[in-house]
């Protein structure tokens, strides 16, 4: 993140991405993430997850508590409380639900003056946005972001340090038939975890265990899959669902040799 910040300098770059890696290090796999893309581990068919999306949603107690802490970083125009809609001038004085940085549930308060501001965190799902700007919390760069027609920076609720789960290969035996897959958002915003493993299994059965190519189809399966087919009405999934819109990467890494097969 301060390498990019010094080429955004140096180079006059502007711009940020969010990160995912994976490291076979002594017998275990270390998967970091910084963003909204994802790595599940397929084994003998049971899904186990290996990240977390960071969004407006999964971490608003973490930007309320920044907010609450520093309210400057708010400007004059949004607020850190959450509210389940915008509220209206008409209805300063009247209670409504609310919650704040401590709270899991809601609660009532009364509508004053500052509650009309709009709100740190607006939208549900993937249309949450921070200051009504961006999706996703975690992540490199976006120095130079900014709200929209505003002063006002977005980085200060932005962080670059990753979550990192930790899986231990020696603990387990594994077929040529187990994976680790990462995805970009543009993967998981249409497919789910058990689709993701449907597709593994199917693609994986065609082929012999010794053959390397497989798991690069089954990448390929994966993208072409979650893109869909371009019709009248735009890209769609085979149940006509809208297709993915985002950029679609996908890496499918065995986690047994052909030497481990049964």
């Amino acid at each position: 993140d301060e390498q990019i910040e010094r080429e955004r300098a140096s180079q006059r770059l502007s711009g940020g991405c969010c990160a995912l890696a994976a490291i076979y290090l002594m017998g275990k796999f270390y998967v970091a993430n910084a963003g909204d893309s994802r790595a599940i581990i397929i084994r003998n068919g049971e899904i186990i997850p290996m990240s977390r999306e960071f969004t407006p949603e999964t971490e608003r107690q973490r930007l309320q508590f920044l907010a609450f802490l520093r309210p400057e970083l708010l400007g004059k125009e949004f607020t850190h409380l959450e509210f389940p809609r915008r509220i209206q001038p008409k209805e300063l004085g009247k209670k409504m639900l609310y919650r704040d940085q401590t709270m899991n549930g809601w609660a009532y308060k009364k509508i004053e003056e500052d509650d009309l501001k709009f709100p740190l965190i607006y939208g549900e799902g993937k249309k949450a946005r921070v200051m009504a700007t961006i999706g996703v919390t975690r992540g490199l760069g976006d120095h130079d972001l900014k709200v929209f027609s505003s002063n006002i920076p977005i980085k200060p609720f932005l962080s670059c340090f990753p979550e990192v789960r930790v899986y231990d290969l020696t603990q387990y035996e594994h077929c040529p038939d187990d994976v680790l897959v990462l995805g970009t958002d543009g993967l998981w915003d249409v497919t789910s975890d058990k689709e993701v493993a449907g597709v593994v299994m199917e693609v994986l059965t065609g082929y012999e265990p010794n053959d390397p190519c497989r798991y690069t189809v089954v990448a390929q399966e994966l993208v072409v899959r979650s893109r869909g087919v371009l019709k009248e009405r735009g890209w769609r999934l085979a149940n006509d669902k809208l297709g993915s819109g985002d950029d679609i990467s996908v890496f499918v890494i065995p986690l047994g040799g052909p030497g481990n097969y049964t």
